[in-house]
Parts: structure tokens; C-alpha cells; sequence
């Protein structure tokens, strides 16, 4: 198979090129031809993608030895062979043609031994990882980005497991919301603007997940942000879309703060010489690690966490960012933008499990926001009566379950969760959008209702997907969600036993509201003023496509022992053998499959199903309970006003800090800048007053005067001598030749 790891970086340049392409000759070109740039474009990057991890699959499954290992070791670490040797390796030089490397065997076995050591995976441990290959270090590939004060910084890519896998998950989801979004916004005046946005997100998101060092993956979260913004305010006319946009872009610089100073404290405790992660990750992972800056600089991290992937407190704007298209909805804030902080977590992944003391203790800070989130964005969903926003909070729920797995250990739960979750979701926002689009463009479930018969194919695909979110066997999310359920229950050396109370409850939660979504959507009689029909093929086929892979994908990490069935090693727990890291990466427990939890779950989530069934369908159950209960309508306001979390960041937070940095401005432009202004030109004024009377009066306008008045003096003792007798004129002369003689003798 053709080797594309080393040439993994044209894939985010196809994209960016898709993005300039589009951007300069997109308007000239038309519509048709913008989107067939950027269809195109990201076809060919999935297809390289696959081909990526092809190649990725190939090296676990054949892993390299000796010479090759031992080069790679040298790569991922960020070394040049004479670092390695500085540093205790015995690799002197790497030949660029025959590619032998002297005592390359030795610097290899040195490194497997430190592994052992500084907690990499190994032989010994290689069952906690599939139980078939040994510690297999990622591809990494970099350049001289640039040079301070003799030290060399990098750019490259990093190539492994996981970045194969989400390469391959924002191709595919990028790609259907390009198709889809030639019907859905067909006729839009800034079609070519909006194409142009997708390409640039799809090539800054690659970019991010391809990064090989912290400063890169930086550039690329801040890419991504820009897009966010510029794809959510796309219908800026309406001051609803460009106060969300700017809702989302200073949220998320809020907690970007923490993100920078994560960077920097991580970059110096691992001794201020790289920013390459897989270094980073094995200076934690050491022994000689201080942990108080591993502490600190995995909560600065987790800052950047909160805002990007809507984690309490900063979860507020993903909501209101569903006034972007619905596309966009599905693409970036449901599928890949937002799972960019679940992904910093599971990169960086040794620092937060050294710096927090991940499986060491029952309880701890990522865990606890990541549980917390699950319940609170479930509770809100139900009071919600836009489609999208109901979407828009079970995101926020379900990205807490992916930060809460990887707090609790559960590392392969949580990615798994998160490869999962972005098809499933996304053909929930995608099948919204049709629903919209063959509403008059309405998300008001109110005003839907009756819609299975009219839209056979948007419903069948929203019913999967739905199923798929609330659990339910043998859907792609039930395996997803037991494995995060398991990793809470047994999975590392402690239980976290208040993690897994809030699992199982966000996943009744889930399932309830998904219920309540899809009764009022798709039954009962429809409510609204528009004749509803099936979406064009253009919509719909992504949708089957998007329900296709929430069946089968959750396959790809089947259990070896599934209620007492025991298929071959090598066709269970796939996702976890290619894609959990051996290399620079904590050993961890893995939790077998629980069957009481599955169980357990899954009546949960069908009893949601149930109980949304004979609330909404049946209209059973107390309704009314607001206007009766002051308890139940207290409740249902605090929930209805978001827990006043808005309320206290614009209004008093932003509200007070406006009201006061305002008067304090107006008081020092009143009394300090316009003081200092009027004073100097009062000065001004009084220093013009006594150089026009001394100055001009006296002296200028006296020496002129005077030498005036002196010509005239003279002049007028002149015509006084000049009388016509030339007796008079030769005395004077006479007088003054002895003057000047008399000058003469006694001066000379």
C-alpha cells in the first residue's frame, strides 16, 4: 500500500487550497463550481485519510525493529540522533541513504527500558492494549518552523491511532455537510463565503489534529475559532446571529487564556527546549516530573477544555450558536470543533493523568465538570422547544460523558464515545435541517408534529440516531456509553462511584428528552401552517449514510466477552488496539465489559423513551403541574432562564464591570485628558499674551520702530548739510579724512 504517513500533511493543504481556490475565483466561477471545489477537495482528502489509516493499521499490525524503531523513537521524541546521545542514547548518526544507524539496536532496547519505567506500554503490558503488538511510536515528520537564540522550534505532523481515526471522522462528516449544503443553502448570497469558511474549518481542524507539538495545536484551536465565528454570524443581518457569533468567539477567548498558559507551563516543566507533545507526555509520565507544574498546567489546559467543548461554567455559548446554518450546527458544533477539547485532553493525555492522579483517587476536578456537565445539559434540553437547541444541549451532555470518561481512566471510552457520537449527532443536526427545510424553515416543535408519514426517510434516519444517543442495544452508542459506564465502575484502581451515579442518570436523561424531541417532531398531528414533504435526495442521502455508520460503528470495538460470547482476539476490541497509544502513554486497566450496567442502562434509557412516549404522544401524565405546584414552577423558570448563568455573565459580571470601567473612563477623559488639553492651551494663550506685549510690542516691533525713527533722524541732519556751498561740503570732507587718519594711527 502506498506509504501516505509521511506525506500526511497534504491533506489539511489540499483544504487550504480548496479555501483560496474558492475565495478568489469562487464568485467569478458561480455556485456550482464553488461547491464542486470543495466536494472535491475534501473527497480526495477522505480518501487519503483512509489510506493513512490503512498504513497506520499495517505498522500496529507489523511493527518496527531495530534500525527503523529506533529512528522513529528519535523522531517522535523530537531528538536529533546527537540530542539522543546527550541525553544518554546511543545513536550517533542516522545515514540519509542506507538508512543504518549506528548502535541503533542498543538506543532501542535503551528506550523500551525507559518505557518500562516512565509508564510507556511494553511487552509486558501489551494485553492492556489489545493484547497483540508491542509499544509502537507514532509517525512523526517535522520541519524548522523557526530559530530564538540558537534553539531550533518545529512544525510536523504527528501520526498515530488517533489521529487516523479523527482524520477519517471530520472527512467524512465535512464531506456530507458539503453535499448537503448545496440544497440547503442553494440560492444564499454568500454561498461562495460559506464554502470558502468550510474549507478553511476542515483544513485548520486537520491541521490541529495532525499537530506535533502544543504550539501548532494552538494555531490550529484558534483557526478553528475564527471559523466558528465567521460560520455562526453567516446570516449576520439579524443582530441575534452576530450577538451569538460574538457570544462564542469571547466565550471561548475566556477560557483560551488558560490555554495559552498551559502551553507555556508544560513547555517549561519539561525543560523549555520543545513544545513536541510526545516529549511533554513523557516528562510527565517520568519519575523526575514535578507534579505541582503538572497540576497547574493541567488546569490552565482544561481552562481552553471548558470553553471549546461547552463544559460548565462555559458552556453558554453553544447554544446560541445554533443561529449559524444547520450545516455548519452539524459539522462544527455538534461533530469536530467542539470535540477539539476532548481531543487536547486525550493527546496531552499524560499530563493530565500525572498532573491530576487519574485512577489514583475516587474523586477529581476533570471528572467531577465532566459529570456535572452531563446532568445540567440534560436538564435544560427539556425545556427547550427549538429542535436545535434541544440537539444543542445534548451535545453539551454528551461531551461532558467524553471529558468524565477520560477523567475517570477511561481513555478509550471516551474517544470511542467521541468517534461515535459524531455521526449519530451529526444526522440528528442534518436531520433537523430537513425537517426545517420542509417547514419554511421553522426548528419550533411546536409547530411540527405528524411528520413520519410526510418524511419517511428524515424520520426513519432521526429515529436511528436518536436511538443511537439514548444507548440502545445494538446501536453505535450503546457501546460507547457502557464501556464509559464500565470505566467509571471498576475500570482503574479506584471506583468513581459519583461518576457513575451521574452516568446512569444522564442516561435516563438522554433518552427522555430524545423521546420528547422525536414524539413532538415526527407523531401526533402536524401543527403547523407549511406543507411538509420529503427533502431532496441531495439531503437525504447523507442522512442514510450518517444513520449507516450509527449502526455499524459501534461494532468496531466489540467486547471479547459479550454475555458469555467469545469471538476471536482479532476481531474485537479493534478500536482500542489501533487506536489507544502505546508509545509515550500510561498504563492503564481496561474494564471489561459489565453486563449489570448494560443492563441496567439500557432499561434506563428505555423507561426515558417510555415515560417521553406517554407524556408527549399519549398526553398522560401531569400536565399542568407549573400553574398548580409553585415548587414545579420555580423549577421549571430556573431551568427555562439557562440557571441564570447568562444573567450573571452579562448582567453582572459584564453589566457591572461596563457600568463603572465606563464612568471611570468618562471621568478621566473629563477631568484628566480634557484637564490636560484646555491647560496647555490655557499656557499657550498666557504665553502668547507676554510675547506679543514684551516680545513683539517692545522688542521686535521697538527695534523697528526705533531704527525707523534713527533713519529719519539722520536723514533729516543730512538735508539740514546739504545747503549747495561747496566750501562747507570740503570742511566736512576735510573732517572726515583727520577722523579716519586719526582711526588709522592710533587703532592700527
Amino acid at each position: 500500500m502506498f506509504n501516505m504517513i509521511d506525506k500526511v500533511w497534504i491533506i489539511p493543504a489540499l483544504m487550504a487550497a480548496s479555501f483560496l481556490v474558492i475565495l478568489f475565483f469562487g464568485k467569478r466561477w458561480g455556485t456550482r463550481a464553488t461547491a464542486g471545489i470543495g466536494i472535491a477537495a475534501v473527497s480526495i482528502c477522505l480518501i487519503l485519510s483512509v489510506i493513512v489509516a490503512g498504513n497506520w493499521i499495517n505498522r500496529v499490525n507489523h511493527p518496527p525493529t531495530g534500525a527503523a524503531l529506533a529512528a522513529d523513537v528519535i523522531a517522535a521524541n523530537g531528538l536529533t540522533p546527537q540530542t539522543a546521545e546527550n541525553i544518554g542514547g546511543e545513536v550517533n548518526a542516522v545515514t540519509k541513504d542506507s538508512g543504518e544507524t549506528v548502535s541503533t539496536e542498543s538506543h532501542a532496547a535503551t528506550t523500551t527500558e525507559a518505557t518500562t519505567t516512565e509508564g510507556h506500554a511494553t511487552e509486558a503490558t501489551a494485553s492492556e492494549h489489545g493484547g497483540e503488538h508491542e509499544s509502537v511510536p507514532p509517525v512523526v515528520r517535522t520541519v524548522t518552523w523557526f530559530q530564538i537564540g540558537g534553539m531550533q522550534f518545529e512544525m510536523g505532523t504527528l501520526v498515530d491511532g488517533l489521529a487516523a481515526m479523527m482524520l477519517i471522522t471530520v472527512c467524512i462528516i465535512s464531506l456530507l455537510v458539503h453535499i448537503y449544503s448545496t440544497e440547503y443553502l442553494h440560492g444564499d448570497v454568500r454561498f461562495t463565503h460559506y464554502y470558502a469558511f468550510l474549507s478553511l474549518f476542515t483544513a485548520s481542524m486537520l491541521f490541529y489534529v495532525l499537530s506535533s507539538n502544543t504550539l501548532q495545536m494552538l494555531m490550529g484551536w484558534e483557526l478553528v475559532g475564527v471559523c466558528s465565528f465567521g460560520l455562526i454570524g453567516h446570516w449576520w443581518e439579524e443582530k441575534k446571529n452576530t450577538d451569538a457569533a460574538l457570544k462564542a468567539f469571547l466565550t471561548n477567548r475566556v477560557g483560551d487564556i488558560g490555554l495559552i498558559l498551559g502551553v507555556i507551563i508544560t513547555f517549561f516543566a519539561a525543560g523549555g527546549t520543545s513544545f513536541n507533545v510526545l516529549h511533554i507526555n513523557e516528562y510527565a509520565l517520568s519519575h523526575s516530573a514535578n507534579t505541582t507544574l503538572l497540576l497547574v498546567g493541567a488546569l490552565c489546559l482544561f481552562g481552553g477544555v471548558t470553553s471549546k467543548s461547552g463544559q460548565f461554567p462555559l458552556h453558554t455559548w453553544l447554544p446560541d450558536a445554533m443561529a449559524g446554518p444547520t450545516p455548519v450546527s452539524a459539522l462544527i458544533h455538534a461533530a469536530t470543533m467542539v470535540v477539539a477539547g476532548v481531543y487536547l485532553i486525550a493527546r496531552l493525555y499524560g499530563v493530565f493523568f500525572s498532573g491530576l492522579a487519574i485512577g489514583s483517587s475516587t474523586f477529581h476536578y476533570v471528572a467531577f465538570i465532566g459529570g456535572f456537565t452531563t446532568i445540567i445539559g440534560g436538564l435544560l434540553a427539556f425545556v427547550q422547544t427549538d429542535l436545535k437547541k434541544v440537539l444543542a444541549y445534548s451535545t453539551i451532555s454528551q461531551l461532558g460523558y467524553m471529558v468524565m470518561a477520560l477523567g475517570v481512566g477511561a481513555w478509550t471510552a471516551g474517544v470511542f464515545h467521541l468517534f461515535t457520537h459524531a455521526f449519530f449527532k451529526a444526522c440528528l443536526f442534518l436531520g433537523a435541517g430537513s425537517v426545517s427545510h420542509a417547514c419554511h424553515h421553522t426548528f419550533d416543535m411546536r409547530e411540527m408534529g405528524g411528520l413520519r408519514k410526510k418524511m419517511p426517510v428524515t424520520h426513519a434516519t432521526f429515529l436511528i440516531a436518536t436511538l443511537a444517543l439514548a444507548g440502545i442495544f445494538p446501536l453505535a452508542g450503546f457501546w460507547s456509553k457502557d464501556e464509559i459506564l464500565a470505566g467509571a465502575a471498576n475500570g482503574q484502581e479506584n471506583a468513581y462511584t459519583i461518576m457513575l451515579i451521574f452516568g446512569l442518570i444522564t442516561a435516563f436523561l438522554t433518552a427522555a428528552y430524545m423521546g420528547r424531541a422525536y414524539w413532538m417532531t415526527f407523531w401526533g398531528k402536524y401543527r403547523g401552517h407549511a406543507h411538509p414533504h420529503e427533502s431532496p435526495k441531495v439531503i437525504t442521502v447523507p442522512l442514510v449514510i450518517l444513520a449507516g455508520c450509527a449502526i455499524l460503528f459501534g461494532f468496531t470495538n466489540f467486547p471479547g466477552n459479550f454475555f458469555g460470547i467469545k469471538l476471536p482476539g482479532g476481531v474485537t476490541t479493534r478500536f482500542e488496539h489501533f487506536v489507544e497509544p502505546t508509545f509515550a502513554f500510561p498504563p492503564l486497566q481496561h474494564a471489561e465489559f459489565t453486563p449489570w450496567l448494560a443492563v441496567v442502562s439500557t432499561i434506563l434509557a428505555a423507561t426515558g423513551l417510555f415515560l417521553a412516549y406517554q407524556y408527549y404522544e399519549k398526553n398522560r401524565g401531569p400536565h399542568g403541574l407549573t400553574s398548580r405546584n409553585k415548587a414545579a414552577l420555580a423549577g421549571y423558570t430556573f431551568l427555562e432562564n439557562k440557571y441564570y448563568l447568562d444573567d450573571l455573565y452579562t448582567g453582572v459580571i459584564a453589566g457591572s464591570t461596563k457600568g463603572p470601567i465606563a464612568r471611570a473612563a468618562n471621568w478621566f477623559n473629563q477631568n484628566i485628558l480634557d484637564g490636560v488639553v484646555n491647560g496647555i492651551g490655557f499656557g499657550a494663550r498666557k504665553i502668547a499674551g507676554v510675547v506679543y506685549v514684551f516680545g513683539d510690542q517692545l522688542v521686535i516691533d521697538g527695534a523697528v520702530n526705533g531704527s525707523g525713527r534713527g533713519s529719519e533722524g539722520a536723514g533729516q541732519l543730512l538735508r539740514k548739510m546739504q545747503t549747495g556751498k561747496v566750501q562747507q561740503y570740503a570742511s566736512i570732507l576735510f573732517a572726515g579724512a583727520v577722523v579716519l587718519a586719526g582711526v588709522l594711527v592710533f587703532v592700527v
